[in-house]
């Protein structure tokens, strides 16, 4: 069974996770209480406010408290939708004003540019749909959203059940045997295989014990 469909995963897979957390996660930190104040009219956040109001229980729009969850939940890494969406907004913002590029390892670029023209390429992370299209449109080698098919968050499901690998595949429309997966994380992998995908274990820094077949970069991936 030959593969049609290469479906990966972002931090430490094709990306370092660094660039997320001391990049990303500290920019989107610092710039939460001012973009929550001067955008809380703002059409794309007004929304996501009121939510952030009904679920913390709050009597009104209380910013410093929201600011004050939202941070909480950004020191704990929590993938909160809420908060996801946000950051995305902010990053937006970030890539457009040219404040950082999304780092990605120095094979990848081509790799992908090669993959593309005889499999079809799709993007798996915890990170919004819309953080995923920014992090490849904005990348340090340029916009790469233009090699991938589509991209799938925890809206999808879990990244370490294998209903989610099974749902991705229906959503492609190919087989879970003829598409591999690549990631970092021997769970998400173990997932991917309990549904039936195939896998590849990135290895770029550090050494793990895994059943999955392994790469320490994307040229060493056997297709």
């Amino acid at each position: 069974m030959s593969i049609r469909a290469i479906l990966t995963d972002i931090e430490g897979t094709t990306s370092s996770i660094h660039f997320v957390h001391q990049v990303l996660f500290p920019y989107a930190a610092k710039a939460m209480p001012e973009f929550l104040r001067s955008q809380q009219q703002n059409p794309e956040v007004a929304p996501i406010l009121t939510a952030l109001q009904q679920e913390l229980t709050l009597p009104g729009t209380d910013l410093l408290a929201m600011d004050a969850q939202l941070q909480e939940w950004i020191r704990i890494d929590l993938k909160h939708p809420l908060l996801k969406a946000l950051q995305g907004l902010i990053w937006r913002a970030g890539y457009e004003s040219g404040a950082y590029k999304a780092h990605v390892y120095p094979e990848v670029a081509a790799c992908l540019a090669a993959w593309s023209s005889n499999y079809l390429l799709y993007v798996y992370s915890s990170g919004s749909i819309q953080a995923q299209k920014l992090f490849f449109g904005h990348s340090i080698d340029g916009d790469l959203r233009r090699y991938f098919r589509g991209y799938f968050d925890t809206s999808s499901g879990g990244k370490r059940e294998a209903s989610s690998y099974r749902y991705i595949a229906r959503q492609i429309g190919v087989i879970p045997g003829e598409i591999l997966f690549l990631s970092d994380i021997p769970q998400e992998l173990d997932a991917a295989a309990a549904a039936g995908m195939r896998t590849t274990l990135l290895l770029r820094e550090a050494e793990l014990d895994s059943p999955h077949p392994r790469a320490r970069n994307f040229n060493e991936i056997k297709l």
